[in-house]
């Protein structure tokens, strides 16, 4: 198989700052889309996989699984894409695809191991697989998501995990007008979860502990902001929602 070296942004040891480096691609197999990155999400999975906070790291790591970009090759049996197109990749890029799990689409519960975007088991070069701190990627289009052209690209890159971790159980729930969704923190997935169930026309009730989050809250779509370090107004809270 045909490699070639790209640059990217990685660390060498856990106490090591991320700095330049370069890594191996595989060239695009048939079923394969490699993609330019234009903008990859910091997501602080990233930053606890860099300094091994987890455990397993296997160095060098190039973190990064909120990757947006486009694409620039195909292989020959890639139906989903073309040049040009704007793509998207999260935090699995394999899967054996033949469990019950991948069969359901739920590859994440893959019975014989999936593989996550970086610092997980490449089947091609028998390396670790690198993340979207790097010039380019290469992802089965399997593994791989359309971005319409209308998109401000740089807010789309954190969808693919802040994004998909709150709209997950939100439209599992059947999240919709006539609902109401607590959403607990104004963080990274705590924005998200606001203006997603906002959006499905749900009632918003935003619990947290920063009063001066309150406007940001309102801003994003909640229709309550309830301080919940303050007893009395999260009892009275309470007893309003049910």
């Amino acid at each position: 198989m045909n490699i070639k070296e790209v640059k990217a942004f990685g660390a060498k040891a856990a106490d090591a700052r991320l700095d330049s480096l370069n890594i191996q691609r595989r060239d695009v197999t048939p079923h394969d889309v490699e993609i330019e990155i234009l903008f990859c999400g910091v997501c602080h999975s990233d930053l606890h996989t860099a300094r091994n906070e987890w455990h397993g790291t296997v160095y060098p790591v190039v973190p990064g699984h909120e990757i947006v970009g486009k694409v620039i090759r195909v292989g020959n049996q890639v139906t989903k894409f073309k040049p040009g197109d704007l793509a998207a990749v999260g935090c699995l890029v394999d899967s054996c695809r033949e469990c019950e799990h991948c069969k359901d689409g739920l590859e994440q519960y893959c019975e014989n191991g999936n593989v996550l975007t970086y610092n997980g088991p490449d089947k091609h070069l028998g390396i670790q697989t690198f993340g979207g701190y790097s010039e380019s990627v290469v992802v089965d289009q399997d593994f791989v998501l359309r971005v319409p052209a209308n998109l401000d690209l740089a807010a789309t890159a954190p969808l693919l995990c802040a994004g998909i971790t709150t709209y997950s159980p939100l439209r599992h729930w059947k999240v919709g007008p006539g609902k109401k969704v607590g959403i607990v923190g104004i963080g990274g997935l705590g924005h998200m979860g606001v203006k997603l169930a906002k959006a499905m026309g749900a009632h918003v009730v935003v619990f947290t502990t920063s009063d001066n989050k309150t406007a940001d809250a309102k801003r994003l779509g909640a229709d309550e902001v309830v301080l919940s370090k303050d007893k009395d107004e999260f009892i009275h809270s309470y007893s309003r929602q049910v």
